[in-house]
């Protein structure tokens, strides 16, 4: 808790169905609540057990966020970072797993005093402590959304704890729904709406905002109807409609004078808003004056959410650039069983990216997407895995080593360009995790690298276990690859580039983490500038 600075929170709920954009709507009003002069600190509960998203699939899940700290976490904080331009730490993601299993730690100390350890009011207590303690001495409000649904189960006891944080503190309520429209009438309905603010009352909550999800602008009529029978006042009921991209919302929001009713609620002064930035950007991905066409190859495609970051700093980078990008989704799967091919996959496409993943399935389809890029002078950006593959094709059709591979593919190749390094490969065997977080990159001068980061070293976050096996780059180098970026002790390479092509660069860090909406990482907006041409 910060000193004699009046901390509040903001406690975002959802209902109906999942998946209605509560992340945006929490990352939008901190955005414009900063707009205004006031310091956010956002938290995000997961109700699921894991202690954290580390071993979730994508497919099922999205996108693990992966924080400075080297937490990995729900994409929803990568919004956060995003939206607001700053960097948070494992305090800012609570899981079920991750309170219980700090509650029972300190059972298992004797820190209870011999008491009966219970969900009320241990758990809730420790969970009021937590929302407060993330503060900073600047902190204003803080943002609490709480994953799920009002009604499952799993996340009873954290809107418990809000509850019974509400009777000693300042808290306002959020509750984020969806009004559908049925049948050919086109009527909004308010009834899953009116359902799940009942299901919201019964646990002792009444919400002093809704945002309603629907298609369109809601109609006066509805909005009437939903003050009534959820007893919010009609100027609280926010109408949040489908958008083409979702940096409008935070404006939709402010058009409806939701910041200030807000800052009213908690008896704060209105001070003038610094949106200029936002808006220009927004205007520019509204009405792009031209279109880029990138490739995104990969395993999880089903999914778009499991690239979620990709996507929007290739997005936010477009729109800097006055454009937009289409992005083409090629199922790596498909060219490795011979459904189709890297060259009728790929014909078009303006630039090719490569993006992170594990395991062997896919990667020999990636291999070729990366050989089609570089044959046909293609823009190329690989992430983390595609670093790694690049160098494996690189060494199998440009040095001849034919059976070149990693031993995360291949354990028993006899050329591992890509291995664990003799002091993992102990530690690996025991379960030990992966290189995880913030670290920095020593940049070399004279290369693509440099120019693009303009300095010597630059602060990345990494998410693997493989490295580049430095036997093998002596050979790399001599054919032409050029190993621009490394560690501090100059031994683990960190970014490659290829020399006579417009664009070839791959990263074993993860540069999609470290971008922001206004800020967008610099090779992300090199690459999208040169796949303009």
């Amino acid at each position: 808790m910060p000193g004699n600075r009046k901390l509040r929170f903001i406690v975002v709920t959802g209902g109906v169905i999942s998946g209605l954009g509560k992340g945006i709507l929490t990352a939008s009003l901190g955005r414009l609540l900063e707009s205004r002069g006031y310091k956010i600190e956002p938290i995000k509960v997961d109700p699921y057990v894991n202690v954290d998203a580390g071993t979730m699939n994508p497919i099922e899940h999205g996108e693990v966020f992966v924080l400075d700290d080297g937490s990995e976490v729900d994409m929803d904080l990568g919004n956060y970072e995003r939206f607001l331009g700053i960097n948070l730490t494992r305090r800012n993601n609570i899981t079920t797993g991750k309170i219980y299993l700090h509650v029972i730690s300190k059972e298992r100390e004797g820190r209870f005093l011999g008491k009966t350890v219970q969900i009320i009011p241990h758990i809730t207590t420790e969970l009021q402590e937590w929302y407060k303690s993330v503060a900073k001495p600047d902190t204003d409000f803080v943002l609490i959304e709480i994953g799920g649904t009002v009604g499952d189960i799993e996340n009873l006891v954290f809107l418990e704890a809000c509850r019974e944080m509400s009777l000693t503190e300042d808290v306002l309520f959020i509750h984020c729904t969806l009004v559908p429209v049925m049948g050919p009438v086109g009527e909004q309905k308010t009834k899953p709406t009116q359902q799940s603010v009942q299901k919201l009352r019964e646990i002792g909550i009444q919400p002093d905002f809704i945002f309603c999800r629907a298609h369109k602008v809601l109609a006066e009529r509805t909005r009437e109807k939903l003050s009534l029978f959820c007893g919010v006042k009609k100027e609280n009921i926010i109408s949040g409609p489908d958008v083409e991209n979702i940096y409008e919302v935070p404006m939709i929001m402010e058009d409806q004078g939701m910041t200030d009713r807000v800052l009213s609620h908690f008896r704060l002064r209105t001070r003038s808003r610094d949106m200029k930035d936002w808006i220009s950007l927004a205007g520019k991905m509204k009405n792009p004056k031209k279109t880029v066409n990138i490739a995104i190859t990969g395993k999880y495609t089903e999914l778009h959410d499991s690239y979620v970051s990709i996507i929007e700093s290739l997005r936010c980078s477009a729109g800097l650039n006055g454009a937009s990008v289409c992005l083409k989704w090629v199922e790596t799967t498909d060219i490795e069983t011979g459904k189709a091919s890297a060259a009728s996959l790929l014909k078009g496409v303006d630039g090719i990216l490569v993006p992170g993943g594990f395991g062997p399935r896919g990667a020999e389809g990636k291999i070729a997407c990366i050989r089609y890029a570089r044959e046909k002078k293609i823009p190329f950006l690989g992430l983390c895995y595609g670093f790694q593959l690049a160098s494996i094709e690189f060494a199998r059709n440009v040095c001849g080593l034919s059976h070149a591979n990693s031993t995360e593919i291949n354990p028993k190749t006899s050329q591992p360009v890509i291995d664990l390094l003799p002091s993992q490969r102990s530690v690996y065997k025991k379960g030990g995790t992966m290189r995880l977080g913030g670290q920095d990159v020593i940049i070399n001068k004279g290369t693509l690298a440099g120019k693009i980061y303009g300095g010597t070293k630059a602060r990345e976050r990494f998410r693997h276990r493989w490295e580049l096996n430095p036997e093998y780059r002596e050979i790399l180098e001599k054919k032409g690859l050029v190993f621009s970026g490394h560690d501090s002790s100059g031994e683990i390479m960190q970014i490659l580039e290829m020399r006579n092509h417009p664009f070839f660069l791959a990263t074993q860090f993860h540069p999609e983490f470290t971008s922001r909406v206004l800020r967008p990482n610099p090779i992300f907006l090199e690459f999208v500038r040169k796949c303009l041409g």
